[in-house]
Protein backbone atom coordinates (compact mmCIF):
# COMPACT_ATOMS: atom_id res chain seq x y z
CA UNK A 1 0.00 0.00 0.00
CA UNK A 2 1.10 3.60 -0.43
CA UNK A 3 2.68 5.38 2.62
CA UNK A 4 1.39 8.84 3.21
CA UNK A 5 4.36 10.61 3.09
CA UNK A 6 2.98 13.34 5.96
CA UNK A 7 0.88 12.41 9.26
CA UNK A 8 -2.63 13.71 7.96
CA UNK A 9 -2.77 15.62 11.34
CA UNK A 10 0.88 16.98 10.63
CA UNK A 11 -0.21 17.99 7.28
CA UNK A 12 -3.42 19.73 8.34
CA UNK A 13 -1.65 21.61 10.97
CA UNK A 14 0.86 22.71 8.27
CA UNK A 15 -1.83 23.86 5.81
CA UNK A 16 -3.55 25.54 8.99
CA UNK A 17 -0.23 27.58 9.82
CA UNK A 18 0.45 28.68 6.10
CA UNK A 19 -0.37 31.58 4.16
CA UNK A 20 -4.21 30.46 2.48
CA UNK A 21 -4.77 30.72 -1.12
CA UNK A 22 -6.45 33.79 -2.85
CA UNK A 23 -9.83 33.23 -4.39
CA UNK A 24 -8.60 32.02 -7.69
CA UNK A 25 -6.56 29.13 -6.72
CA UNK A 26 -9.29 28.37 -3.88
CA UNK A 27 -11.97 28.07 -7.66
CA UNK A 28 -9.29 25.99 -9.73
CA UNK A 29 -9.11 23.76 -6.54
CA UNK A 30 -12.49 23.31 -5.48
CA UNK A 31 -13.01 22.51 -9.21
CA UNK A 32 -10.01 20.31 -9.83
CA UNK A 33 -10.89 18.24 -6.87
CA UNK A 34 -14.92 18.31 -7.93
CA UNK A 35 -14.53 18.02 -12.29
CA UNK A 36 -11.40 16.75 -13.14
CA UNK A 37 -9.53 13.17 -12.93
CA UNK A 38 -7.19 12.47 -10.92
CA UNK A 39 -7.17 15.47 -8.84
CA UNK A 40 -4.28 14.07 -6.41
CA UNK A 41 -2.38 15.24 -9.18
CA UNK A 42 -2.88 18.99 -8.13
CA UNK A 43 0.52 21.11 -6.42
CA UNK A 44 -2.46 22.24 -3.46
CA UNK A 45 -2.53 24.51 -0.34
CA UNK A 46 1.19 23.50 1.06
CA UNK A 47 3.00 22.84 -1.76
CA UNK A 48 2.03 25.76 -3.83
CA UNK A 49 2.34 28.59 -1.19
CA UNK A 50 6.24 26.65 -1.56
CA UNK A 51 6.38 26.95 -4.97
CA UNK A 52 5.02 30.71 -4.76
CA UNK A 53 7.69 31.02 -1.79
CA UNK A 54 10.72 29.35 -3.76
CA UNK A 55 9.56 32.08 -6.92
CA UNK A 56 9.40 34.76 -4.39
CA UNK A 57 12.95 34.21 -3.58
CA UNK A 58 14.51 33.34 -6.88
CA UNK A 59 12.67 36.52 -8.44
CA UNK A 60 12.85 34.60 -12.03
CA UNK A 61 12.67 36.51 -15.42
CA UNK A 62 11.61 32.99 -16.89
CA UNK A 63 10.21 30.12 -15.56
CA UNK A 64 9.64 26.85 -17.58
CA UNK A 65 6.41 24.62 -15.73
CA UNK A 66 6.41 20.77 -17.77
CA UNK A 67 3.12 19.75 -16.78
CA UNK A 68 0.15 22.45 -16.43
CA UNK A 69 -2.78 20.22 -15.15
CA UNK A 70 -5.20 22.55 -14.37
CA UNK A 71 -2.87 25.77 -14.07
CA UNK A 72 -2.60 25.52 -10.22
CA UNK A 73 0.85 25.35 -9.89
CA UNK A 74 1.74 27.71 -12.71
CA UNK A 75 -0.23 30.83 -10.92
CA UNK A 76 1.76 30.05 -7.72
CA UNK A 77 4.82 30.53 -9.50
CA UNK A 78 3.63 33.35 -11.45
CA UNK A 79 3.77 35.05 -7.86
CA UNK A 80 7.28 35.65 -8.36
CA UNK A 81 8.09 36.57 -11.80
CA UNK A 82 9.77 40.06 -12.19
CA UNK A 83 7.24 42.75 -14.04
CA UNK A 84 8.95 41.87 -17.27
CA UNK A 85 9.05 37.87 -16.57
CA UNK A 86 7.28 34.96 -18.07
CA UNK A 87 6.12 31.61 -17.60
CA UNK A 88 5.96 29.21 -19.81
CA UNK A 89 4.07 25.98 -19.14
CA UNK A 90 3.96 22.75 -21.11
CA UNK A 91 1.07 20.54 -21.38
CA UNK A 92 -0.27 17.61 -23.48
CA UNK A 93 -3.91 17.45 -22.60
CA UNK A 94 -5.97 19.23 -24.97
CA UNK A 95 -8.82 18.80 -22.38
CA UNK A 96 -8.40 20.96 -20.36
CA UNK A 97 -7.13 23.80 -22.69
CA UNK A 98 -10.41 26.12 -22.28
CA UNK A 99 -10.52 25.40 -18.59
CA UNK A 100 -6.64 26.58 -18.00
CA UNK A 101 -7.02 29.69 -20.29
CA UNK A 102 -10.18 30.52 -18.19
CA UNK A 103 -8.32 30.41 -15.07
CA UNK A 104 -5.29 32.01 -16.90
CA UNK A 105 -7.07 35.36 -18.16
CA UNK A 106 -8.94 35.65 -14.70
CA UNK A 107 -5.49 36.24 -13.11
CA UNK A 108 -3.19 39.16 -12.92
CA UNK A 109 -0.96 37.49 -14.69
CA UNK A 110 -2.26 36.86 -17.72
CA UNK A 111 0.19 38.25 -20.25
CA UNK A 112 3.10 36.67 -18.77
CA UNK A 113 1.68 33.13 -19.06
CA UNK A 114 2.37 31.69 -22.08
CA UNK A 115 0.67 28.19 -22.24
CA UNK A 116 1.23 25.71 -25.34
CA UNK A 117 -0.12 22.42 -25.77
CA UNK A 118 1.80 19.74 -26.94
CA UNK A 119 4.61 17.48 -25.89
CA UNK A 120 7.26 18.51 -24.10
CA UNK A 121 10.42 16.63 -25.86
CA UNK A 122 8.77 18.43 -28.96
CA UNK A 123 8.88 21.76 -27.56
CA UNK A 124 11.63 22.14 -25.23
CA UNK A 125 13.70 22.15 -27.96
CA UNK A 126 12.19 25.08 -30.62
CA UNK A 127 12.35 26.59 -27.31
CA UNK A 128 15.30 30.03 -27.59
CA UNK A 129 14.84 31.35 -23.64
CA UNK A 130 17.01 29.80 -20.99
CA UNK A 131 15.14 29.63 -17.69
CA UNK A 132 16.12 31.02 -13.91
CA UNK A 133 13.46 28.00 -12.76
CA UNK A 134 12.19 24.77 -14.09
CA UNK A 135 9.35 23.06 -12.34
CA UNK A 136 8.56 19.51 -14.17
CA UNK A 137 5.57 17.94 -12.76
CA UNK A 138 4.67 15.62 -15.85
CA UNK A 139 5.09 11.69 -17.13
CA UNK A 140 7.11 10.45 -14.81
CA UNK A 141 9.38 8.04 -16.82
CA UNK A 142 10.58 11.02 -18.68
CA UNK A 143 11.42 13.03 -15.74
CA UNK A 144 15.49 12.14 -16.84
CA UNK A 145 14.85 12.98 -20.56
CA UNK A 146 13.61 16.71 -19.19
CA UNK A 147 16.50 17.12 -17.17
CA UNK A 148 18.83 16.55 -19.68
CA UNK A 149 17.29 18.74 -22.38
CA UNK A 150 17.29 21.44 -19.91
CA UNK A 151 19.89 21.26 -17.18
CA UNK A 152 22.08 23.55 -20.26
CA UNK A 153 19.33 25.90 -20.69
CA UNK A 154 19.68 26.62 -16.60
CA UNK A 155 22.43 29.19 -15.95
CA UNK A 156 24.48 28.91 -13.21
CA UNK A 157 22.52 29.46 -10.05
CA UNK A 158 19.49 28.89 -11.39
CA UNK A 159 17.20 26.25 -10.39
CA UNK A 160 14.65 22.96 -10.99
CA UNK A 161 12.66 21.72 -9.09
CA UNK A 162 10.36 18.11 -9.65
CA UNK A 163 8.04 17.01 -8.18
CA UNK A 164 6.60 13.07 -6.86
CA UNK A 165 10.35 12.05 -6.45
CA UNK A 166 9.01 10.08 -3.15
CA UNK A 167 5.84 8.52 -5.48
CA UNK A 168 3.66 7.53 -2.40
CA UNK A 169 6.39 6.23 -0.20
CA UNK A 170 6.75 3.30 -3.46
CA UNK A 171 10.51 4.39 -3.58
CA UNK A 172 11.07 2.59 -0.69
CA UNK A 173 8.66 -0.34 -0.89
CA UNK A 174 10.19 -3.88 -2.50
CA UNK A 175 7.53 -4.38 -5.46
CA UNK A 176 8.61 -1.74 -8.07
CA UNK A 177 6.68 -0.64 -11.18
CA UNK A 178 7.49 1.01 -14.08
CA UNK A 179 7.44 4.77 -12.95
CA UNK A 180 8.89 3.67 -9.18
CA UNK A 181 12.09 2.59 -11.64
CA UNK A 182 11.84 5.69 -13.66
CA UNK A 183 11.52 8.21 -10.52
CA UNK A 184 14.29 5.57 -8.66
CA UNK A 185 16.89 6.07 -11.84
CA UNK A 186 15.92 9.48 -11.75
CA UNK A 187 16.84 10.40 -8.03
CA UNK A 188 20.26 8.46 -8.26
CA UNK A 189 20.98 10.33 -11.48
CA UNK A 190 20.68 13.45 -9.71
CA UNK A 191 22.15 12.61 -6.69
CA UNK A 192 25.27 11.73 -8.62
CA UNK A 193 25.41 14.43 -10.52
CA UNK A 194 28.11 17.16 -10.38
CA UNK A 195 26.31 19.73 -11.89
CA UNK A 196 23.97 20.33 -8.86
CA UNK A 197 23.38 20.87 -5.97
CA UNK A 198 20.42 18.72 -4.38
CA UNK A 199 17.63 18.11 -1.61
CA UNK A 200 14.91 15.73 -1.64
CA UNK A 201 12.13 17.34 0.33
CA UNK A 202 9.15 15.27 1.97
CA UNK A 203 6.85 17.76 0.74
CA UNK A 204 3.41 16.42 -0.38
CA UNK A 205 4.75 13.37 -3.00
CA UNK A 206 8.38 14.74 -2.85
CA UNK A 207 9.98 17.80 -4.21
CA UNK A 208 13.80 17.72 -5.86
CA UNK A 209 15.29 20.78 -5.69
CA UNK A 210 18.47 21.55 -7.44
CA UNK A 211 20.41 24.32 -7.82
CA UNK A 212 23.06 24.67 -10.97
CA UNK A 213 26.43 25.14 -9.46
CA UNK A 214 28.62 23.65 -12.22
CA UNK A 215 28.51 23.26 -16.54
Amino acid sequence: MPLDITHPLIQHYAEAHTRAENSLLQQVNRDTQAKVLMPRMLSGHLQGRFLSMISRMIKPTVILEVGTYTGYSALCLAEGLLPNGKLITLDANEELEDTVRGYFNASPYTAQLDYRIGKAADIIPQLTESFDLVFIDADKENNSLYFDLLINRVPLGGFILVDNVLWSGKVVEEKIDKDTRAILAFNEKIQTDPRVENVLLPLRDGLMLMQKVKD
